[in-house]
């Protein structure tokens, strides 16, 4: 049971695959609209943009990142793009929604997508006006995690002190600098990728969330 996380007051949570299951396969339109920006741009065939868009992923930790490095592309229009999606494959998650309105001090969503998209993703899930702040790639100065630099401008941004804090990811990636930060790190997926800079796994966020609460407090805000 996670109940070392209980005295954190700084809950940050990723958003695609985190947010919402990777069931739902969001992120596949995503994927099919980056190739499709990178075809027209760059000029490529869809062959050799997915493996462009896969190889920057990989390289760089984002697609974007990897792009305005080798190819100087302008963030702003590509993410508006990309993130032009349909959001009817998401279902509301009420537990999800309680369990995190119920968690105490301060949540945050930290997503490498944009800010809009996010909020978005949240409407969709019923999960908005629960979190305290919604930061996107934008807010760190574009650079992406797994970047140490990325989370270092958005815990600053935010105020936020690393050793009062738990970051939730589905990438075990961009959970290695919040754990050398000094962050609680909790991977969620299906499966477990036990590695020495996670502490804990879960592929149930709303059930994981509960279990840190103590009875009190899930009394008081349910």
């Amino acid at each position: 049971m996670p109940q070392d996380l209980i005295n954190r007051r700084v809950w940050v949570f990723d958003l695609d695959n985190t947010l919402y299951p990777p069931q739902s396969q969001l992120f596949e339109q995503i994927n099919t609209r980056m190739s499709a920006y990178i075809m027209r741009e760059l000029g490529l065939d869809r062959q050799s943009a997915d493996a462009l868009r896969h190889d920057y992923w990989q390289r760089y930790g984002t697609t974007l990142a990897g792009l305005m490095q080798e190819h100087g592309m302008d963030p702003d229009p590509y993410l508006v793009d990309v993130h032009d999606i349909c959001f009817d494959i998401l279902d509301p998650a009420p537990e999800l929604r309680r369990a995190i309105d119920a968690l105490p001090g301060r949540r945050i969503v930290y997503t490498n997508g944009s800010a809009p998209y996010a909020e978005q993703v949240l409407a969709a899930r019923g999960l908005s006006g629960i979190f305290h702040a919604v930061y996107g790639v934008e807010h760190a100065e574009y650079h992406p995690k797994p970047h140490a630099n990325a989370f270092h401008a958005i815990l600053k941004r935010d105020g936020i002190h690393p050793d009062s804090a738990v970051m939730f990811e589905d990438d075990v990636r961009n959970l290695m600098v919040p754990h050398d930060m000094g962050m609680a790190t909790v991977h969620v997926a299906p499966d477990p990728d036990p590695h020495d800079h996670i502490h804990h796994h879960t592929d149930d966020l709303a059930a994981f969330l509960e279990a840190i609460l103590d009875p009190a407090v899930r009394t008081n805000r349910t």
